[in-house]
């Protein structure tokens, strides 16, 4: 899903505009920038005196099949050991993301990098071009560093901001930029990483006041980092990997770069003074020192590396050769023998998905899954395609939980701190799925058509009852009364159609609703209005 933000247009913009246009109209379908010259990279090659390795080395060499994990699911720890890592790195940084937002922690981790290259270290940065929003461009002028590479993703021929532009271009090239890379990996020396569902933004992190996401982060370490390296190589050199040099005029400019420096300089000052709890946190040194001193317990498993091919749209459409990730987790899902628990923030079933679904009810598994409500949704148009499905997932005898944008009396287990918990919009954003409770997956993955479809994705499949039942916990706190509604169909009188309802608890009291929760009247008439239109692919 992309960030669009309006801004006023002017008789300028028209005529550019209208340039704009006639430009579009004879344009490739090559990504601008694509003959632009690149020298293909891979990941450092791991070597043993690298600080960041040293507590994996001798397990290594016990459990050569097995890597060490831990779950992340408070916000404020996913951006501290972000920032952890960037500090501890000797040799290389390797970033890709959806969204790098140039918000609070999205520029203090830009400092944290642009350190670390100043240290010596290899920085490769991998950003989607699609929900760039004004601002985010800060990170392209790191490229001007010596150490530091950065590349988007597939980008759109016009590279401002304002939204009418951006409509044109994707008019005139829908099949080249509705495919985006959805991927979310940072990786330090090729020796740690973190792979899950969060972007770069101070909502991802559960920081900002207006708006939090409950997400997931898992922290990776040993033998599998190489195979997550493998997959940032392999986009890294894609063909739809543009370097910043061939898009954005001047960015390798020093001049920009020492401006960018002394802005990112100020921007940590001011959060300091500010006495910012997340960059306390960050400073701290905690969560990351733990898990390497062994104080904080990794859990050692079998996991394995699912992820699409930068080139997904053509083995999708073409069934050209090239790994697919709803391949294994199709798989898994079919041997699934008696629960599957689902965590997805966006749910737009495909037919295939939906057949799964069933087979799974017709072996008596017992299918649940917590997904975001009207009020908590960041984007509405997915949920007017959910709407589409709900009634056929509860006959299949789904059981069906929607989060509420406003938490119960308690949040624990949500990831969401107690003093924002009344404050802002909690929404969900985390892709989660548990298989019989022995294994589970964390990824990028929505269970959607955009994401089965017109986006790329990663995670890792972990066989650890250990992790299954610590995601399963998270789980059960997130669909207490409280703090989601338990929907469910209820018989309707003298053999009518069941009743659609919603319950939950609200000021200690169950309360139940036949008609959707929302707190507007406008957004439940938005929602009603898209779900007429023919967009489903897109969601």
């Amino acid at each position: 899903m992309w960030r669009w933000r309006m801004t006023t247009t002017t008789f300028a913009q028209g005529l550019s505009l209208t340039a704009l246009v006639f430009h579009l109209g004879g344009c490739s379908t090559l990504p601008p920038g694509a003959h632009y010259p690149r020298i293909p990279s891979t990941a450092y090659a791991q070597q043993s005196q690298d600080r960041v390795a040293v507590v994996y080395r001798e397990n290594d060499r016990v459990e050569v099949d097995r890597s060490a994990f831990r779950m992340l699911s408070v916000g404020a720890d996913g951006f501290a050991t972000r920032m952890q890592m960037a500090h501890a790195a000797n040799h290389s940084l390797d970033l890709q993301y959806f969204i790098f937002t140039a918000d609070s922690t999205g520029l203090l981790l830009s400092k944290a990098v642009l350190a670390a290259a100043d240290r010596g270290v290899r920085v490769r940065i991998l950003v989607d071009d699609g929900p760039t929003a004004a601002g985010d461009e800060q990170i392209q002028v790191l490229s001007a560093h010596p150490h530091i590479e950065v590349r988007m993703f597939n980008p759109f021929h016009y590279r401002g901001h304002i939204r009418l532009f951006k409509a044109v271009d994707f008019a005139f090239e829908k099949g080249r930029v509705d495919y985006r890379m959805h991927n979310k990996l940072f990786v330090a020396d090729n020796s740690i990483a973190l792979v899950g569902g969060r972007n770069v933004g101070d909502e991802y992190f559960q920081v900002s006041p207006d708006a939090q996401y409950a997400d997931d982060d898992i922290f990776v370490g040993g033998p599998l980092v190489r195979k997550l390296s493998a997959t940032f190589d392999q986009y890294w050199n894609s063909s739809l990997s543009i370097p910043a040099q061939a898009l954005i005029k001047g960015a390798s400019s020093p001049e920009q770069l020492e401006r960018r420096r002394a802005s990112l300089n100020a921007h940590w000052r001011a959060a300091e003074e500010a006495g910012a709890d997340y960059l306390k946190r960050a400073d701290g040194g905690e969560p990351l020192a733990g898990m390497l001193s062994g104080q904080l317990p990794l859990i050692w498993a079998q996991g394995t590396v699912v992820c699409d091919s930068p080139d997904k749209k053509q083995v999708v459409t073409e069934g050209g050769h090239g790994r697919l990730l709803y391949r294994p987790i199709a798989e898994a899902l079919a041997r699934v023998r008696s629960e599957f628990l689902m965590i997805t923030p966006y749910l737009v079933p495909t037919r295939g998905e939906l057949e799964l679904v069933k087979a799974m009810r017709t072996r008596n598994v017992r299918v649940r899954i917590l997904t975001n409500s009207l009020n908590s949704t960041n984007q509405l148009s997915a949920h007017s395609g959910y709407m589409h499905y709900r009634r056929q997932l509860l006959e299949e005898g789904v059981e069906l939980y929607e989060v509420r944008s406003l938490l119960g009396a308690t949040s624990r287990g949500t990831g969401q701190k107690q003093t924002l918990s009344r404050y802002g919009n909690y929404g969900l954003h985390g892709k989660l799925l548990v298989f019989d409770r022995n294994s589970m997956y964390a990824g990028s993955m929505n269970f959607d058509k955009r994401s089965r479809l017109l986006n790329t994705e990663i995670g890792v499949v972990i066989d650890s009852p250990e992790l299954a039942a610590q995601t399963a916990v998270r789980f059960e706190a997130m669909t207490q009364p409280a703090s989601a509604y338990a929907v469910s169909l209820r018989p309707g009188a003298a053999g009518n159609t069941p009743v659609m309802v919603w319950r939950t608890l609200e000021n200690e009291k169950p309360v139940e609703y036949t008609r959707e929760p929302s707190n507007s009247f406008r957004r439940r008439v938005e929602a009603t209005v898209l779900s007429l239109l023919p967009i489903e692919r897109e969601l």
